[in-house]
């Protein structure tokens, strides 16, 4: 073997070598992220994030939480809902969400590939990721969560180029009314004592319990000729205002209460509670007051409170709905036309059996 060929051959072995180590290192490079936390510096600092801050499609946040009044207490308010008291449940379980999360894999570092995994800049429109930043004790932490891969997601922490596949999957959601403290009322049907429906148009009536403890109620206000429900089908629902939450909350200043409806409900306690409604599109929305609950007064303040369509129609129920349902009358026998008679023993408005013809008589 000459020397030349021998020198090729050693080459080509020495590229081939160099190359193998240099995938190697880039294997242990992917396999050493592997299981890493997302956010490392997080996880100790969890108790101190006083501000969440999400950012969709826009330039500013699309929903900002904060801490408000004491810090040990856990209060939490949404800044896009007049500082309204935020779903602490919900904001623990996004901050424990990224600080669980794990790399899975690396993934693209190009920009140009970012929106396919959605991981593109948040401020851009049309964005598809969810920018989340957290302002804790030892500054600012952020992350890009993108579109969904097998049990995780796609993310991006900010300020890098490198993109990976995390698990579990980070869930967060960019409404505001998402994050709202839904919890509004919650009074047992058997708290009611009676309950005053002042209609924005038609007649009000009153409901009165019949006897402490039972659930029968009377019907003050019945319409002359009408009558009304028997004593427990008179009762307000028992879903009323037990369990009621709020779908959205917004300045009682924004909504139009010009023509309200107002459900003014006496409690066994003797708080009096006086619910306005009004509806708004497609929308229903109360305003709140209560004579003996300071927490609620202090609550429900200067707010509107967009309620399910179901449940508002619980509380303003109409009249006609209480009522025993009109009967109808039998429609009226068909006259005969003008100038005929009925044939003796027919009856009004039958057709003669002369006028039917006969049927073919059968073939030979």
């Amino acid at each position: 073997m000459s020397r030349a060929r021998f020198g090729l051959i050693l080459a080509a072995a020495l590229i081939a070598i160099c190359g193998a180590l240099y995938l190697s290192s880039l294997r242990n490079v992917t396999r050493d992220m592997q299981g890493v936390p997302l956010l490392p510096a997080l996880a100790p600092e969890l108790d101190t994030v006083s501000e969440v801050s999400v950012r969709k499609g826009s330039a500013t946040p699309s929903v900002t939480v904060h801490r408000t009044g004491d810090a040990a207490a856990g209060t939490w308010a949404v800044a896009q809902r007049g500082d309204y008291p935020a779903d602490v449940s919900k904001v623990h379980k996004l901050l424990l969400a990224l600080s669980d999360a794990k790399i899975v894999e690396e993934k693209t570092s190009d920009p140009a590939n970012y929106p396919i995994i959605g991981v593109e800049d948040a401020a851009q429109a049309g964005a598809t990721g969810a920018e989340i930043t957290l302002s804790a004790k030892d500054g600012k932490h952020g992350v890009i969560v993108g579109k969904p891969i097998g049990e995780g997601n796609f993310a991006r922490r900010l300020g890098e180029a490198k993109s990976y596949s995390v698990a579990p999957a980070i869930s967060v959601d960019t409404e505001p009314r998402a994050w709202i403290d839904q919890r509004l009322i919650d009074i047992p049907a058997t708290s009611i004592q009676s309950l005053e429906l002042k209609p924005a148009a038609g007649v009000g009536y009153v409901l009165r319990r019949q006897k402490p403890n039972e659930e029968g109620f009377t019907l003050e206000g019945i319409p002359v000729g009408r009558k009304a429900l028997d004593a427990k089908a008179l009762a307000p629902s028992s879903s009323a205002l037990s369990g009621l939450g709020a779908e959205d909350v917004a300045p009682a200043s924004d909504i139009d209460f010009s023509k309200p409806t107002q459900a003014i409900l006496t409690l066994s306690d003797g708080n009096v509670l006086t619910l306005t409604g009004t509806a708004a599109g497609d929308k229903r929305w109360i305003e709140v007051q209560a004579s003996k609950d300071a927490a609620l007064t202090a609550k429900t303040q200067n707010r509107a409170f967009e309620l399910a369509t179901y449940r508002y129609d619980a509380i303003f129920r109409p009249l006609d709905e209480l009522l025993v349902p009109k009967e109808t009358k039998p429609p009226a026998a068909t006259k005969p036309a003008a100038g005929g008679k009925s044939a003796p023993g027919s009856k009004p408005g039958a057709v003669p059996k002369s006028a039917i013809p006969s049927p073919p008589a059968p073939a030979q």
